[in-house]
């Protein structure tokens, strides 16, 4: 499964190192809990934006539009939307600039973004719970297609829905980037035809669509702020996006003069552009959602879900066998491209977790099995009837998170230069907690919460979206300016000569032996070991071994 082999091993390795580090061999092209390095990154940006991209082919989004849509009404859902799409563009940018510059996932920027070390693992929690909520979600969707299409009953739909991605998952992103490119093309033809079909065959849909009220004309609240920022609230749940489109993009090739345009274009589609896409499927649900309530018989109660959606337009244009056909070919591609991405990524978050809080690797396939088996059983949980509440809920923690380490590059690194600007994430250079992030993430997840729940009224109560922007803006720079920037670094020499990016500013390909494993990594994934070896002479240790140090001899003091 690897690219790299391991060297002769010069140094005595005890028993208990080669167990620690077994699983090295089997994952190492994960690279889950340190940056991709430049020996493994051979696709070009082409392909990195194409794969990151096709992780957004999930069917979620017509859902999610139709909700809000059938919720607010088509004006609120609309302003809604383009709240969540600016956030998302603003936030996202930073963050996957970082990823592809440094070629590290969102955790490893979170670590050194106001976290620290051990702080971070509560955001590989949130991101976790991201990837299992949407991977129950689009299973939901999966099943419902595979029950309308083979009339399989659903539990035993959603129990296929999560074990046929299991496979695909578990050999990481050669497997991943070969089906999102080569599924993509066919993907997109299908999901654009029946709007278009829509647009010419009917236009006069696209006036009832922008008429309709949804339930809040039923309540004569018309377009609203309130109504327009509980719509942005359950699109804002999508936030952590950002996090699956950075795990593609960490593989990004070094930037160079000769392809800085291609890469930049890459960066900026693949990374916040994911929402420009994510909107237009957004609005594209609704429309769907507005012409089916319109203009079939019980369209109301089907109207939110996909394979409805499409079976409707689809059989509108040619004969029902083939509609149905089609349909469920659409959403079973696009939930397989989707929830690859969901379990892949949910994964890496949760071995990532796992492994620095017990100093034990267990490999990433335990954890793959473990987050669908959740997602399993919240399909099983019919999450589906109270999409809204859940989405709402997510979105403040979400939000927290992301807004707060966006904040932290932006205004802690580049405005007030307390956050070193080169993000770090080595055991032994961090302090194990940052206050400046962590607190930060706790205050705007903790009172949103309590604003979402209408702990302060119901007055505030839509409003939880922009309580948790705005103190996840706010706290950071604060934070970081109280605690005078002291607690970003632990160290600042990593003990190791060799420069650390190359005349372009890119990682360094360098390669030094780690003592513990015994295999050779690239420079900016070393740190000098505290233990010398047997003359005495100075070694090397790769941050996996290292995270795996269940005595820390090999942690460097603090500097």
């Amino acid at each position: 499964m690897t690219d790299l082999q391991a060297p002769p091993v010069e140094t005595a390795i005890s028993a208990h190192d080669r167990a620690e580090n077994s699983a090295l061999h089997e994952t190492l092209e994960d690279y889950t809990l340190r940056f991709a390095p430049r020996s493994y990154r051979k696709w070009g940006t082409g392909v990195v934006a194409t794969s990151a991209l096709g992780g957004i082919a999930y069917l979620a989004d017509f859902s999610i539009g139709a909700n809000i849509g059938i919720s607010y009404g088509t004006g609120n859902a609309l302003w809604g939307i383009l709240v969540f799409a600016v956030v998302i563009v603003l936030t996202g940018f930073p963050l996957a600039y970082y990823a592809a510059r440094y070629n590290i996932d969102l955790d490893l920027i979170t670590r050194g973004s106001g976290f620290g070390y051990y702080g971070s693992v509560v955001t590989n929690v949130i991101f976790a719970t991201f990837t299992f909520i949407f991977f129950a979600l689009e299973g939901s969707i999966m099943a419902q297609g595979l029950k309308l299409g083979l009339h399989i009953p659903l539990p035993i739909g959603y129990l296929v829905s999560s074990l046929l991605v299991i496979p695909l998952v578990i050999f990481g992103m050669k497997a991943l980037a070969k089906l999102q490119v080569w599924t993509t093309p066919l993907w997109l033809v299908m999901m654009v035809l029946p709007f278009l079909y829509l647009l010419i065959k009917h236009p006069d849909s696209v006036g009832t669509f922008f008429a309709y009220g949804g339930d809040d004309a039923k309540a004569g609240k018309g377009v609203n702020l309130g109504s327009v920022m509980l719509a942005a609230g359950v699109c804002l749940s999508l936030i952590a996006q950002i996090a699956e489109q950075i795990d593609y993009l960490r593989f990004m090739p070094p930037k160079t003069p000769e392809n800085k345009r291609r890469w930049w274009s890459a960066v900026l589609l693949a990374g916040p552009g994911w929402v420009i896409f994510g909107a237009i499927k957004q609005v594209v649900g609704l429309f769907l959602a507005v012409y089916i309530i319109a203009n079939v018989a019980d369209g109301a109660t089907v109207a939110n879900q996909p394979v409805h959606q499409f079976l409707e337009i689809y059989q509108d244009m040619m004969p029902h066998w083939l509609a149905m056909t089609l349909a469920v070919i659409l959403v079973v591609i696009s939930q397989i491209k989707i929830n690859v991405t969901n379990a892949y990524s949910g994964s890496l978050a949760w071995t990532n977790s796992f492994t620095r809080v017990t100093k034990h690797y267990p490999g990433r396939l335990v954890f793959v099995i473990f987050n669908v088996t959740i997602a399993l059983i919240l399909m099983e949980a019919n999450m589906f009837d109270f999409l809204n509440t859940i989405l709402g809920f997510y979105a403040n923690c979400g939000m927290a998170w992301i807004v707060t380490v966006a904040a932290d590059i932006v205004f802690n690194k580049y405005l007030l230069k307390l956050s070193p600007k080169v993000p770090e994430f080595r055991r032994g250079m961090l302090y194990d907690v940052n206050p400046v992030g962590f607190v930060s993430m706790a205050l705007s997840a903790g009172i949103s919460i309590l604003v979402f729940f209408g702990a302060f009224g119901e007055s505030i109560k839509p409003y939880s979206p922009i309580v948790a922007v705005v103190i996840a803006l706010v706290a950071p720079p604060v934070l970081a300016i109280a605690t005078k920037g002291k607690y970003y670094l632990r160290r600042t020499d990593d003990g190791i000569d060799l420069p650390m990016f190359d005349e372009h500013g890119n990682p360094s390909g360098e390669k030094l032996l780690c003592h513990v494993s015994g295999i050779e990594f690239e420079r900016p994934d070393m740190i000098a070991s505290n233990t010398p070896g047997p003359d005495g002479e100075k070694q090397y240790i790769s941050s996996l071994s290292l995270s795996t140090d269940k005595t820390g001899e090999h942690v460097l003091p603090r500097q």
